[in-house]
């Protein structure tokens, strides 16, 4: 599977300094859930305001698992009162689904061409175990905008804050 191909979604007339918010579920999506998610997310982004006016926004839910909201700030600021509404938005759809999306305590990998969920209290045994690599791939869910979005989300470990963190337990790949 490309992994990579998640960048054709992103909509081009975004600006690159978008504000982006990840929200990685504790599981994957089934496709019934995946579509009714979806539909979740595109009912939203036209009512979603800003002291009542529009906001340029974009919501994909990518690989079943992540739910990516974006705002062109350049169009309409982002306040509080539309962060509330989005994080209503999140908290409705952990509820409806039974799914958990404000846990930052768990990583996402790729590890052998599928992606694999690993606790933080887990992550330095992963890494002295060999079973994460320099170049296993990693779900950088702290990106803030649509241009770290699509440099930096899926990055080699070597190159995320988990290889500085942890540099004497991060084997070669």
């Amino acid at each position: 599977m490309n992994y990579f191909k998640y960048r054709q979604k992103i909509p081009a007339d975004f600006d690159d300094d978008s504000r982006v918010w990840i929200y990685q579920s504790n599981r994957q999506f089934n496709s019934k859930e995946a579509l009714e998610l979806s539909e979740a997310l595109h009912r939203f982004i036209p009512q979603w305001k800003a002291h009542g006016m529009n906001v340029k926004g974009f919501g994909e839910l990518f690989f079943d698992r992540w739910i990516m909201l974006m705002a062109d700030e350049k169009q309409t600021g982002v306040s509080g009162c539309s962060t509330d509404s989005m994080f209503r938005l999140i908290k409705d759809i952990e509820q409806r689904f039974h799914a958990h999306l404000l846990d930052r305590q768990s990583l996402a990998f790729i590890i052998n061409e599928s992606v694999t969920v690993i606790p933080l209290d887990q992550l330095k045994q992963n890494l002295e175990n060999g079973r994460l690599k320099q170049e296993s791939l990693y779900f950088n869910n702290t990106v803030q905008t649509k241009k770290e979005f699509q440099d930096q989300w899926l990055i080699p470990l070597k190159e995320s804050w988990i290889a500085r963190k942890f540099a004497v337990s991060l084997g070669t790949s």
